[in-house]
């Protein structure tokens, strides 16, 4: 935590709460998994308080029992008292100045608001002091301002250093439920991210994981936007409480749209431009529309925009799902590089992985890549043409290339296939994924892919 001058300030809290929720755990130790999942060390104000309450935390995921005795002698063995007789005395002290045991709930409750609003106070003082000092721009203050308020209203606003118990036992919950899912799915492996609806590119990424920067990059023509388009469909129809926000600074609202709807319809692309269309078409088109428009979707079509204009659009979503961004090279930066478009493309990319961070959401950023892949025989792209900046690469948790190899060769047998080229995985091995590609409509589906050679082989 910062050091703060804060004469005249009462800090909130309640150390009558905060002992409550210690007393009913000693008088009935299995109330500690009521609380656990919202109730964090760094959460109490008192030291002594906050220490016995790890200590509880400790023995809950050994799985050991809880009560005066054991929590009492794990607090000595910690340091948190010097004695066994003092230990005792003032576990005793806790446990008799407990209203109702039954209540914890509401003494935990109590106790979080209270460290909210401390945490507002410590932010309110970190703006002053950015407003009053900072060399950044008005802009850049406005932005660190919003993230400071939207950090405490997600609940991530955290002003101290965080025991390890707390952030433990979120990790051991998230792992049990894995391999929950994994048995309940017949020994699979379980995705930790949102599918998307590619099933054999989300088993080599598992998923859209929350905090990544997936940069998906292809050479025109192979169907970058598509395929984002198509990925954006499939999280909004398959995780209908989650929003997608799709930031368009090429094509128009009404574009993305059109293409979104030749996709789900079968229609192909040039029917929206020429009205030719049959009875039928027409009537998928219908049913297109009445599917995409119960989608939680929202797209901006603002040119030119730069991340701190992208995050405090976003930090007003209420359940985030999936951040699009077509494309990189087109965002500005609030800095002035003076022409210097890999320094600025570095910023740029360095601060979508922040704020996937900060807003704990995957983002897709798609880019363009430079025409080496033209010059070469093997024209499959590689990490080193990744356009403007190495940092892309550095940045990115994961990068997709497409390829079609019917682009260039008309007379490849395997003209509706699309390699994704999982070029960086942090989350597992890089390698080739297959896809489907119906180009008249826009659309890529899964495909168990045979291919076939140009020989007969």
């Amino acid at each position: 935590m910062a050091d703060y001058d804060l004469t005249g300030i009462n800090l909130p809290a309640n150390a009558e709460a905060e002992e409550s929720v210690l007393g009913a755990v000693l008088i009935k130790g299995e109330l500690l998994g009521e609380v656990i999942s919202v109730l964090h060390p760094e959460h109490f104000f008192i030291d002594q308080n906050r220490e016995i309450y790890t200590v509880m935390m400790q023995l809950y995921m050994s799985s050991e029992k809880i009560d005066i005795v054991t929590v009492g002698n794990a607090c000595v063995r910690q340091g948190v008292f010097d004695r066994a007789d003092e230990s005792k005395r003032r576990l005793v002290e806790i446990m008799n100045g407990v209203p109702s045991y039954s209540s914890i709930t509401k003494y935990a409750n109590i106790v979080v608001e209270n460290y909210l609003l401390r945490s507002l106070i410590f932010a309110s003082k970190d703006i002053i002091d950015a407003a009053n000092n900072s060399t950044d721009t008005a802009e850049a203050v406005v932005d660190f301002a919003e993230q400071k308020i939207f950090d405490i209203r997600a609940g991530t606003e955290n002003n101290s250093l965080t025991h390890i118990a707390g952030i433990v036992y979120d990790r051991v919950r998230a792992f049990s439920d894995l391999v929950k899912s994994s048995r309940e799915n017949g020994g699979q492996p379980s995705m930790t991210g949102l599918a998307t609806g590619y099933t054999e590119l989300d088993k080599r990424i598992f998923g859209l994981n929350k905090s990544d920067l997936i940069i998906l990059a292809a050479r025109p023509g192979m169907g970058k936007t598509s395929f984002a388009m198509n990925i954006a469909a499939n999280v909004a129809k398959h995780f209908r409480d989650k929003q997608v926000c799709v930031f368009s600074l090429e094509m128009s609202k009404e574009q993305i749209v059109s293409r979104m709807m030749c996709s789900e319809a079968c229609l192909p692309s040039d029917a929206m431009k020429t009205g030719r269309s049959t009875p039928e078409q027409l009537n998928n088109v219908m049913i297109a529309a009445d599917v995409l428009q119960h989608l939680e979707v929202y797209i901006d079509d603002t040119p030119g925009c730069n991340v701190t204009n992208i995050k405090s659009k976003l930090r007003r979503m209420k359940n985030l799902g999936v951040v699009i961004i077509d494309y990189l090279q087109l965002m500005t930066s609030v800095n002035n590089f003076h022409g210097n478009r890999v320094a600025e493309i570095s910023e740029i990319t360095r601060n979508l992985k922040i704020m996937a961070k900060e807003l704990n959401v995957p983002v897709i950023a798609l880019s363009q890549l430079a025409r080496g892949p033209e010059q070469r025989p093997d024209k499959r792209p590689l990490l080193s043409d990744l356009r403007d900046s190495g940092s892309i690469e550095q940045d990115a948790d994961i990068v997709l290339f497409l390829y079609r190899n019917s682009y260039y060769d008309k007379t490849d047998p395997n003209q509706n296939i699309c390699e994704c080229l999982v070029a960086k995985n942090r989350h597992g091995e890089t390698g080739t994924v297959y896809l489907g590609w119906q180009g008249e409509y826009t659309k890529f589906t899964n495909v168990e892919v045979k291919l076939v050679h140009q020989n007969g082989g």
